[in-house]
């Protein structure tokens, strides 16, 4: 058994879209619409096999907060410490905030944590 996806709402689809393809290598599918429901959402798929989707709906309200129970955050492994410290200083130069690391934690991993568009926690890993 493995998880097929991962869904988090958003209100700026595109915006959301455009981060985890730029910045994490995710490839997205065709975008879905449906206009009865004011649905809409992209599929986006990543090297591992792991997908999240992305969707927008009409009367979604914007609702990020820290650490509320869910959601925590997502985690993306990029194979070196020397990655993780590029890819950070990349989102950083972008704009995006850092709210973590880089930096060793106390269960070993070498990690920083960004937001992505909407505020979600984002976390990088070697």
């Amino acid at each position: 058994m493995q998880i097929e996806h991962i869904a988090i709402w958003t209100n700026n689809l595109e915006k959301l879209k455009e981060f985890y393809v730029n910045y994490f290598d995710g490839q997205a599918g065709e975008k879905y619409y449906n206009p009865k429901k004011e649905f809409e959402s992209y599929f986006i798929e990543f090297e591992s096999g792991a997908r999240l989707e992305i969707m927008r709906k009409a009367g979604i309200k914007d609702k990020v907060q820290k650490e509320v129970l869910g959601y925590a955050h997502l985690a993306f492994s990029v194979g070196s410490k020397e990655k993780v410290d590029q890819l950070t200083n990349n989102l950083e130069e972008a704009g995006y905030e850092v709210v973590g690391g880089p930096r060793r934690t106390g269960d070993g991993y070498y990690e920083s944590s960004v937001l992505d568009p909407d505020g979600n926690k984002v976390e990088i890993t070697e």
